[in-house]
């Protein structure tokens, strides 16, 4: 970009249609970016929400989740069904199968795509549930109430568990670990969540690793045999990037993007937010990779504040948000806030075989992570006592009657 562009004839070109893309071109426009707007989306459908994906949409409460944002009113140019293949940053392109596309900014909002197992693709019956495409092959699977085997006991296993279970379906989650969301909480916190499988009617086994996926089973690698008229593969995701190599844009070790404190990528003019980049964060002294909804909603506001603070000199904004996740399974609302990698202490409030409980992580006397299960109030406190980095009581904190607010020291 020349320095006799103005800010209205810039063009900000954004690589991703979901959650990070369309808030990203939305908060340009309300931020007051007057240049052009296209956003390139690989799907044919209108942009839309992922969440109810796993809910409303498989159960066919919805037949959508469109984003309900006036993209025509806004000027945002949405170029769908087209794969970007490369981008070239010496030139300021981005190649697309529709070809080439010039920017001055570019945005990569590319997500995560779910992990396959190994051997399972192309065998019949067996689904991953990322797009509206793979909620709609899974909608009449759960309506013909098959025998359905889940491999992953993480977030995603969880909620199709739970959906799959509303709709009647018998249901088999099988996890390699000895518990369920192994790779996001600590034992001693995700050991009481596997009775809530059981509790809905679903069967968990644990240490259980899959040797082969065969039409209308799942072969353990001890020799069980789990039928199934589904298989849903619910074992992770991984930064979408993969068209990324050779463009000179670095990669972290899990071949995200790796974006700096302004969510800038290692080369000029490019910008990185959501699933498919990692940023550092001052707050927790690490880089960190969030694949959650929250992350997607709010880096793009620190996005479009730096591409527009470009042109009017404003000082730049800096992302370290206390990150943010929900899910909902087995009846209960899981909410989590913060980071707890470098707790020294774990405080409960409640009994987590009941219905109402929390656990907050402390670093000396901070708080830094806090999980509450069907107590809202103790997560949107927390969530405050994290971001001011307020002095906490660890005694007070235990007695869950008293508010978090209240056990400040």
């Amino acid at each position: 970009m020349s320095e006799q562009t103005t800010q209205s004839q810039r063009r900000v070109v954004v690589v991703g249609a979901g959650m990070a893309g369309v808030q990203t071109a939305v908060a340009l426009r309300e931020q007051g970016f007057t240049g052009t707007v296209t956003l390139i989306g690989a799907e044919p459908h209108q942009p839309y929400d992922r969440p109810p994906l796993s809910k409303a949409v498989l159960l066919g409460k919805s037949e959508g989740s469109a984003f309900d944002v006036d993209f025509e009113a806004l000027g945002i140019e949405l170029r769908l069904g087209r794969r970007v293949l490369g981008v070239r940053p010496d030139e300021h392109r981005l190649d697309t199968e529709a070809g080439p596309v010039p920017y001055d900014v570019l945005v990569l909002a590319t997500g995560a795509e779910p992990i396959m197992l190994p051997g399972a693709e192309g065998v019949p019956g067996v689904h991953l549930l990322r797009t509206l495409d793979d909620a709609e092959r899974l909608r009449p699977v759960l309506a013909r109430q098959h025998d359905i085997v889940v491999v992953g006991a993480g977030w995603i296993g969880a909620e199709f568990a739970t959906a799959a279970r509303e709709a009647g379906c018998a249901v088999t989650v099988v996890e390699a670990a000895d518990r369920p969301l192994a790779g996001a909480l600590p034992a001693e916190v995700a050991g009481p969540m596997a009775a809530w499988y059981g509790d809905a009617g679903a069967e968990l086994r644990t240490h259980a690793r899959v040797a082969r996926v065969e039409p209308g089973a799942v072969v353990l690698d001890d020799g069980t045999r789990v039928p199934a008229g589904a298989v849903v593969v619910g074992i992770g995701a991984r930064p979408a990037t993969a068209w990324l190599s050779g463009s000179g844009v670095e990669l972290g070790a899990h071949r995200e993007v790796l974006a700096d404190d302004r969510l800038r990528a290692s080369v000029p003019d490019v910008y990185a937010v959501g699933d498919c980049a990692s940023f550092p964060s001052a707050r927790y002294g690490e880089r960190l990779l969030v694949h959650h909804w929250d992350n997607a909603l709010q880096g793009p506001r620190t996005v479009a504040a730096n591409i527009v603070g470009e042109a009017t000199g404003e000082p730049p904004a800096v992302y370290d948000p206390v990150p943010y996740f929900w899910s909902e399974q087995f009846g209960r609302f899981v909410q989590y806030a913060g980071h707890h990698a470098s707790a020294d202490t774990t405080v409960w409030r409640g009994d987590p075989s009941g219905p109402a409980w929390s656990v907050c992580w402390l670093r000396e006397d901070r708080l830094v992570a806090l999980l509450a299960v069907g107590r809202p109030r103790d997560l949107a406190q927390g969530r405050r006592l994290i971001e001011a980095a307020t002095p906490m009581d660890a005694g007070l904190l235990a007695d869950p009657a008293k508010p978090l607010k209240a056990a400040t020291a």
